[in-house]
């Protein structure tokens, strides 16, 4: 083993404590791979695999058109009326109403599959509408947060963009592909969630004629509900969705790129909200923007690391072990990523550097690129949704006016469960 293994090694450990420190992500994901190539007398690697992410075609269009017609989803309101229109047929139903609540919030994630976004619409309405029916505000919040996992089905997710990618596949042909096996683990999920209301004692049903406990969530004026959700406006948030999953599957005449549903998206949207043309383009800009320094951000800066980790001879080193040892790559598909999201809140960051890194190299030790790269992805999502330090769980905690951790210890039994089915279910 080469020092220059040995110093990667160390600057490894210095990265994984900068980002239990919460410093920048991308800022140490940076240095640590530039600093790694120089070590190693190589400074062109790191900043190569930088310059290639940064105008990566691909990843440019889906994600920032994604990003795009989600802002112009979230000024119209659009988002706002979808959720009132999924939540309105929910009653009564007793125990029930928790997994009937986390299935219409699962069909939200699809279409709003940011976290915290989907955490911060769903929660003023579900969260007191679980309480009244008898449920503590924790587990009605962790049901929340536990709901997330279909946003893996989103076209616009970075993941899925990035595993197609080195997958030489079409973003919609791996949704599909892996679509009953994410809703299979989804199904498993809001098992395991409505088991913890019983081993936490978390639901007390309201006797005949009294009501059950209130609660008033904080909230902004996005998350007010209209009485009358508007049926066109509701459509909006999925329409792309819908277009590129007929255009995948049973109509081909549909079939098209990921920014071009965007776009059509944006235009029904705008059609149907009947909102100011000025205003409509320029947040379908500044959304762009943002999806390019937010998530394209990470994913360049996860470059510029494996880049590092490349120059310094860790990842052919790595590869070299992994073909002796198959076991290890699964293990560590299925567990690297999880650690991390729950040590540093943040599944992209982890599941972005190791489907750059390793998962490449897969055919190499005989495992197939989707499946790895899939598997690491969903194992840092479910990290992140158990950690007391992630965007949504704050904005749960806030919202229940509780701790993070009385929520996130609620679901830290299902995502240990999930994250050790998780490469039986897809076959690793």
């Amino acid at each position: 083993m080469t020092w220059t293994i040995w110093m990667a090694g160390f600057i490894v450990l210095l990265t994984i404590a900068a980002l239990l420190k919460r410093i920048e992500t991308r800022l140490v994901l940076f240095v640590a791979g530039l600093v790694m190539a120089l070590f190693a007398l190589s400074p062109q690697t790191a900043l190569g695999a930088f310059v290639a992410n940064m105008t990566n075609k691909s990843l440019i269009t889906a994600i920032c058109s994604s990003m795009g017609f989600a802002a112009v989803i979230a000024i119209t309101r659009c988002d706002v009326h979808f959720v009132g229109l999924m939540v309105k047929p929910l009653g009564r139903l007793g125990i029930f109403l928790l997994p009937f609540c986390m299935l219409i919030a699962s069909c939200v994630a699809i279409a709003i599959p940011s976290a915290a976004g989907c955490a911060a619409a769903l929660g003023p309405t579900m969260i007191p509408l679980m309480v009244r029916a008898g449920f503590k505000p924790a587990i009605a919040g962790a049901a929340i947060i536990g709901s997330i996992i279909p946003s893996s089905l989103s076209p616009g997710s970075s993941h899925n963009v990035w595993v197609a990618k080195i997958s030489n596949m079409e973003v919609m042909d791996l949704i599909v592909e892996f679509a009953p096996k994410i809703l299979t683990l989804c199904a498993l999920n809001i098992l395991l969630v409505t088991a913890m209301v019983f081993v936490f004692r978390d639901y007390k049903k309201a006797k005949p004629g009294e009501e059950g406990e209130s609660l008033e969530v904080a909230s902004d004026a996005r998350g007010e509900l209209p009485e009358r959700p508007n049926i066109l406006m509701a459509l909006a948030p999925v329409l792309p969705i819908i277009i590129l999953f007929l255009g995948a599957t049973v109509l081909p005449i549909f079939k098209m790129s990921i920014a071009e549903a965007m776009i059509y998206g944006v235009i029904f949207t705008f059609l149907v909200s009947r909102a100011d043309p000025q205003q409509v383009t320029k947040e379908f800009f500044n959304g762009m923007g943002k999806g390019y320094a937010n998530i394209m951000g990470i994913i360049i800066a996860a470059g510029c690391f494996a880049g590092g980790l490349r120059a310094a001879g860790v990842i052919d080193a790595l590869i070299e072990t992994l073909k002796n040892s198959r076991e290890i790559a699964g293990y560590a598909a299925n567990f690297g990523p999880f650690l991390m999201g729950v040590l540093t809140g943040s599944g992209d960051a982890a599941g972005h550097a190791f489907n750059q890194a390793v998962t490449p190299y897969a055919a190499e030790f005989g495992m197939q690129i989707p499946n790895l790269g899939i598997v690491a992805a969903l194992s840092g999502a479910l990290g992140r949704m158990c950690s007391p330090i992630a965007g949504a769980t704050l904005v749960i905690a806030g919202m229940i006016k509780a701790s993070p951790l009385e929520v996130s210890k609620r679901m830290a039994i299902p995502m240990i469960i999930n994250v050790i089915l998780l490469g039986f279910i897809f076959d690793l």
